[in-house]
């Protein structure tokens, strides 16, 4: 689905575009894809690609992130915390020449900017058994 041609930059920035629509939608509760398309301005492919396919995929998403979520409920969840769980479950299914440790590791910079002092704990802590369920180490 991505270019592995964009830069380490451009797609830092994606996902943090990411994060600002999925998060705009949650509070507008409209469908992600509707944030997307009422744009003036497309925003970049990547992060249009990573807010469409979470829209797409959020029951499954939240899926998998409640059954390795210890002691909490998806809903429950902080909304940035929630809406880059999810980013970073889909990278992890839909985008498998993202290293596992780029996609976890950008997740814990955007919880630890923008969402409560113990996020960027969390989120490492959900994506990395996330990460070990869908991506297991192979021999």
């Amino acid at each position: 689905m991505s270019d592995p041609a964009i830069s380490v930059e451009r797609r830092r920035e994606a996902r943090e575009r990411a994060l600002a629509l999925l998060y705009e939608a949650e509070v507008k509760g409209v469908e992600p894809a509707e944030i997307v398309t009422a744009l003036p301005v497309p925003p970049d492919p990547f992060a249009a690609d990573l807010v469409r396919g979470v829209g797409d995929t959020v029951a499954d998403l939240d899926e998998r992130i409640g059954a390795v979520s210890r002691g909490w409920t998806v809903a429950r969840m902080p909304a940035l915390d929630r809406a880059l769980l999810r980013v970073g479950c889909y990278e992890l299914l839909h985008e498998p020449e993202t290293p596992t440790a780029v996609i976890i590791n950008e997740a814990v910079e955007l919880a630890s900017r923008f969402s409560t002092d113990d996020s960027g704990r969390f989120v490492n802590g959900v994506l990395s058994r996330l990460a070990h369920e869908l991506r297991p180490p192979r021999d």
